[in-house]
């Protein structure tokens, strides 16, 4: 198949170029962030404090206009800050105040720092794109994504998020400590002033939506969907794990799998896209065995064995 005209490279390029000006030296998690957009999947960013997760989230927000709101997790949130809820209205019946999470993208920091019931007021939104308030749906504006941030397992006030969410992240990522040069760069930014202020939009929400469109309609070859679905099974099988990756789990690979290959300029799917975003994409779901705790593996790793030993398709 040859390659045609790709929108999504384009701008990517810019995109990426606005947000460097304020997130600097995390060029990778910037890609990988703005590639679950085009998926139209969530993100979950787990790290200490101040390392630059809400300043990504407003940057990408100000690039892309799209509306956004921000709730910090505490444990007295309740479920109606996220969700919004009903009042009487002069004439007897019930009008809907819109929650936090009516927006185009939804910052919940420190989400696992909230109680479970307000933890799951997100699940709705994020696998139907609605909430439900006193039996009455209400849709969601379009495009929405989570970014949710959570600090590491541990850490004072926190409590783990259920494995029924997390399956709901398309990518997990962590953005760590900057290089030094990187740190300096940052503070020499900030001399002139805030740069999250000189970010201007590049497109619209329709135009977003339009890319998120051509993403999705990416060609895929039945070997390539077969070479998935065998590294999803192979995780279901391994020694190392009790739980493997679930079917969204394989669903969200094919979903980066198709950005990632428009992000690289082509309009199809290669087995090279699939294993850049297989470990990303995988390793927050799954649950490993005693076994493999006791000899430290990571879930990382045992997935780039999975890699490793799972033949991918040759396309010609």
């Amino acid at each position: 198949m040859q390659n045609q005209d790709n929108a999504v490279t384009g701008y990517a390029q810019q995109i990426l170029s606005q947000v460097r000006r304020v997130v600097v030296g995390k060029d990778q998690a910037l890609l990988w962030v703005l590639a679950a957009i085009l998926a139209r999947g969530h993100i979950l960013l787990e790290d200490i404090p101040g390392v630059g997760k809400t300043t990504m989230a407003l940057a990408f927000s100000r690039v892309l206009d799209l509306s956004y709101n921000r709730v910090q997790f505490t444990p007295d949130v309740l479920p109606s800050d996220v969700t919004g809820y009903s009042v009487p209205d002069p004439s007897g019946g019930m009008q809907y105040q819109p929650g936090a999470v009516l927006c185009n993208l939804f910052l919940a920091d420190e989400l696992n720092r909230a109680t479970s019931r307000s933890q799951s007021a997100l699940l709705e939104a994020m696998e139907e794109g609605q909430v439900t308030v006193d039996g009455v749906s209400h849709k969601l504006p379009q495009p929405f994504t989570v970014i949710a941030t959570q600090n590491p397992t541990g850490a004072a006030g926190t409590s783990l998020l259920p494995d029924s969410q997390l399956d709901r992240f398309m990518i997990r990522l962590s953005l760590g400590y900057p290089a030094p040069k990187d740190e300096a760069a940052m503070v020499l930014n900030r001399q002139e002033g805030n740069p999250l202020l000189s970010l201007s939009p590049l497109l619209t929400r329709q135009e977003l939506t339009r890319l998120q469109d051509q993403v999705e309609q990416t060609f895929l070859r039945d070997s390539v969907v077969n070479y998935i679905v065998s590294l999803s099974n192979a995780t279901r099988s391994s020694l190392h794990l009790l739980r493997g990756a679930s079917p969204r789990a394989t669903l969200s690979v094919t979903a980066m799998s198709k950005a990632v290959a428009r992000l690289r300029g082509r309009d199809y799917v290669i087995p090279g896209d699939v294993k850049e975003v297989y470990p990303t994409t995988v390793a927050h779901r799954l649950l490993l065995s005693a076994q493999a705790q006791a000899q430290g593996l990571t879930a990382e790793q045992i997935l780039r064995e999975i890699l490793a030993a799972t033949p991918a398709p040759r396309l010609r």
